[in-house]
């Protein structure tokens, strides 16, 4: 008796291990898995008195909250192919008195600042057509890295970024 009942224990495991329910939610759509470059050319930045000068953006898709995002201004070019870029927050040292650039982003939205101990107005060559690459890197990159951020060669040559497919966002 007790072999019968320990075979239909057996068969009704095995039976109940195999059923199929129903389907579990999809998860999140519109995230990446791999770290992207966004683009802001020959931008200016906006003023207003509360706030000073600004450039604010919005991110679609957005990122997740383990994300990181990097912001490079490029401040100048090597040749017509080599741009210099400058990772911020960054100070810059002028005849006219110290100028910095910062940022913040979450993960919907950026904003890059720019600020002084003058008033910006009288460089325009600082706060006019600006050129920014902001680079989203996954959290999970960056689980135990000590990665440099500062050089942004280095950054995608660490990530595999192919900067034929940076978008552009203005």
């Amino acid at each position: 008796m007790k072999k019968i009942i320990m075979l239909f224990v057996g068969i009704a495991a095995l039976s109940f291990n195999s059923c199929i329910g129903p389907e579990g939610e999809q998860g999140p759509t519109g995230y990446s898995a791999e770290a992207e470059v966004f683009e802001l050319k020959n931008i200016d930045f906006g003023y207003n008195a509360t706030d000073g000068y600004t450039i604010y953006q919005t991110l679609n898709p957005r990122i997740l909250s383990s994300d990181t995002a990097l912001i490079y201004r490029m401040s100048g070019l090597i040749n017509s192919t080599t741009p210099i870029w400058q990772l911020i927050p960054r100070t810059l040292y002028l005849p006219q008195g110290e100028l910095d650039y910062d940022y913040d982003f979450s993960r919907e939205d950026f904003t890059i600042y720019a600020g002084g101990t003058y008033d910006l107005g009288f460089t325009p060559s600082y706060v006019e057509n600006q050129t920014f690459r902001i680079v989203i890197v996954p959290g999970y990159f960056s689980k135990g890295s000590q990665q440099d951020y500062s050089d942004y060669n280095n950054v995608i040559k660490t990530y595999h970024i192919d900067e034929s497919k940076i978008k552009q966002l203005n």
